[in-house]
């Protein structure tokens, strides 16, 4: 086997742990970044040695990725992926380790209304304005 100094990333099997200057990097987040979001998730906790050197098990890895996705993918803004995970840890349900799809944040009422009148169909319109209602006072909860 190859000197620890010259294993690359791909290298390393999928349950070893990560330094955050791998994990930053995987994401193409700064590494202060990721301190920040350990301070705003009190789910999210790795494992430190001495000298504050954090190693982020497998579970730390997949919710690190569920809040890059949601943070930057999907709009969301941090208060809200707290909630959303805190929800979720309510329900008794590990965060990281759930397989739930996450909706996008709700359009905007010009918008739905523009694909409900393309439609033209007078009973999806209020099925769909019902939904929307629905969707939007959940959100708001």
């Amino acid at each position: 086997m190859a000197p620890p100094s010259t294993l690359k990333k791909a290298d390393k099997a999928p349950d070893a742990f990560r330094t955050i200057g791998e994990l930053s990097a995987e994401l193409g987040v700064a590494q202060h970044i990721l301190r920040y979001w350990e301070s705003k998730f009190p789910q999210l906790r790795p494992l430190q040695r001495a000298g504050n050197r954090r190693y982020y098990r497998p579970a730390d890895v997949v919710l690190v990725r569920r809040i890059h996705g949601l943070l930057n993918s999907q709009g969301y803004t941090v208060r809200g992926v707290q909630q959303l995970l805190e929800s979720k840890t309510t329900d008794g349900a590990a965060p990281a380790l759930t397989a739930t799809v996450v909706p996008p944040p709700v359009a905007s009422a010009p918008v739905v209304a523009a694909a409900l009148a393309a439609q033209e169909s007078g009973v999806a319109v209020e099925r769909l304005v019902g939904l929307r209602d629905r969707l939007a006072a959940a959100l708001a909860e």
